[in-house]
């Protein structure tokens, strides 16, 4: 019997490079991918790096950063092609896969029906400069203190709270049964969390695998992220109805500390004010802050 094919997906605005190392570590795994798609929010689309596998390319201009909308357009696009989609990984732009990165996914979503995340190594400022092996990114890369993955197998983590988009897997028919991602969260924050809550409440595990690894490309954070205040309420407020409690709850408490928002009612948040050129300025992390 023929192995359902695998997908990677990604989204790009910006970050021409961080696609070129996607790509390059892509073309490094032991197996291959079926196909990559690029979910392009460029006003111009992004040049596609040479691949040894077929690239598709959905292009979404615009000045937004609709992550859950992106992320629903590849997956589409990904099962749209004449061979059958098992399996989709969707790995963030600044992810570089390690070699047995899609090979060892695809395994452990023939083993267990789940979003299963691998570990994510964090790379300092110019650990991509000059020639890329995984070697240099293994002696170079930091573990994220908040998440703790299992030394071999398969880890069940109970708090769906810690699942990260950045680089997770799932089986095509059971993201289609979640429903993908909700599109009612416009650009940033809180997406990812409901797709986990709501997959949890649905029986759909999350799963910690020490089988492979990403390594996180260094780029500038703000912390906490400014200037996506407005999305980041606005999705914290849709959290909140659905599911009871509060995502991202240490950005919302740097926004009440700063008087950037206040309570509209018992379950609701406000914006109050947008934060000023200054304040912007002073959340933006020092080169040596890696998350």
């Amino acid at each position: 019997m023929t192995e359902p094919g695998a997908a990677v997906l990604t989204l790009v605005k910006g970050r021409a490079n961080h696609l070129r190392h996607l790509v390059e570590g892509l073309a490094r795994n032991h197996r291959l991918p079926d196909c990559l798609v690029v979910a392009d929010m460029n006003e111009t689309p992004v040049a596609l790096p040479p691949a040894p596998f077929p690239i598709r390319r959905h292009h979404m201009p615009g000045p937004a950063l609709p992550l859950a909308a992106a992320r629903n357009a590849a997956a589409r696009l990904a099962r749209a092609g004449e061979a059958p989609v098992g399996t989709l990984i969707f790995l963030d732009v600044d992810c570089i896969p390690a070699a047995d990165l899609v090979k060892a996914l695809v395994a452990d979503l023939a083993a267990e029906d789940a979003l299963i995340c691998p570990e994510i190594l964090y790379l300092p400022a110019g650990a991509t400069d000059g020639e890329v092996t995984e070697e240099r990114l293994l002696g170079l890369g930091l573990r994220h203190r908040g998440r703790r993955f299992p030394a071999q197998g398969l880890r069940p983590e109970p708090n769906p709270g810690l699942f990260w988009s950045l680089a997770f897997a799932v089986r095509a028919a059971t993201f289609e049964r979640l429903g993908g991602f909700d599109e009612g969260f416009s650009g940033y924050g809180g997406e990812d969390t409901d797709l986990a809550f709501r997959a949890a409440a649905l029986g759909v595990p999350l799963l910690f695998t020490a089988s492979s690894r990403a390594f996180h490309q260094h780029h500038r954070i703000s912390d906490p992220p400014l200037q996506h205040l407005p999305d980041i309420v606005a999705n914290a407020n849709r959290f909140r109805a659905r599911h009871g409690v509060w995502p991202m709850e240490r950005w919302l408490a740097a926004f009440l500390q700063r008087g950037l928002v206040a309570p509209d009612g018992p379950d609701r948040l406000r914006v109050r004010r947008m934060p000023t050129p200054m304040e912007l300025a002073r959340a933006v992390c020092p080169p040596g802050r890696l998350y």
